[in-house]
């Protein structure tokens, strides 16, 4: 019983600096990315170390995007990447982080969308924000956050279109399928519960069924990578 309650003292002289270290935030990325004249007009994207994550967009003034002229909504939800692939975004921004990379722009590229990083945790914050950036790393992290912002999206159409349009699925799936073997989208299982229901669904094209299927085994593949789901 002594030594329970020397514990207990002990602890209680240390909670000041328990509660110091329990505050300390956890590693967290950020991608803020803004194009007027797109839709979605704006998003962001946070990421933590295991793959969790929040995904918001707006959709903006410009309409009719997408292959079948489908504005997606604005999606205000959780999602999750692989591991593998919060791993190696976090791992750039901590390079870029100790380079002090500032991501400067290429100043003759054509408007392709602001992209805001931004790299947080205990060891301190950095960011960096361009439109095509002269570092070589940050440009292929802004693109690879892209493609996953890309596929969460045409996600959001797939479930407009699974309630108003079922025969759209058939062309918004092959963009999808097709966007994920060029790089476009990566990711798909951020969108793993639209892509069950349609291959799960007997009352949609087989086409449709197929290629969900095709694309919930890129999502399966746990070793996948930025820009793996493009093989």
């Amino acid at each position: 019983m002594k030594a329970l309650g020397l514990a207990l003292a002990l602890c209680g002289l240390a909670l000041p600096a328990c509660g110091q270290v329990s505050g300390v935030a956890a590693p967290e990325f950020l991608i803020d990315f803004s194009h007027p004249a797109l839709s979605p007009s704006h998003w962001t994207l946070t990421l933590h170390p295991d793959g969790s994550g929040h995904f918001r967009s707006e959709r903006g003034s410009a309409t009719g995007q997408g292959s079948q002229g489908i504005d997606a909504p604005n999606v205000d939800r959780d999602i999750e990447v692989s591991a593998e692939f919060a791993e190696h975004v976090f791992e750039t921004a901590r390079r870029l982080k100790q380079s002090r990379s500032n991501c400067e722009d290429y100043p003759k590229v054509a408007f392709q969308g602001k992209k805001k990083l931004r790299l947080s945790g205990p060891d301190g914050e950095w960011g960096c924000e361009f439109n095509y950036s002269k570092d070589k790393e940050a440009q292929e992290l802004g693109d690879n956050l892209t493609a996953v912002a890309e596929t969460i999206v045409e996600g959001a159409r797939l479930e407009v279109l699974l309630q108003h349009d079922r025969l759209g699925l058939d062309r918004q799936m092959e963009y999808l399928a097709a966007s994920a073997v060029d790089g476009r989208a990566q990711q798909m299982g951020a969108i793993r519960g639209i892509l069950e229901q349609l291959a799960e669904d007997s009352e949609v094209m087989e086409r449709v069924r197929k290629r969900a299927k095709l694309l919930l085994g890129m999502a399966g593949n746990k070793d996948q990578g930025p820009g793996t789901e493009q093989k």
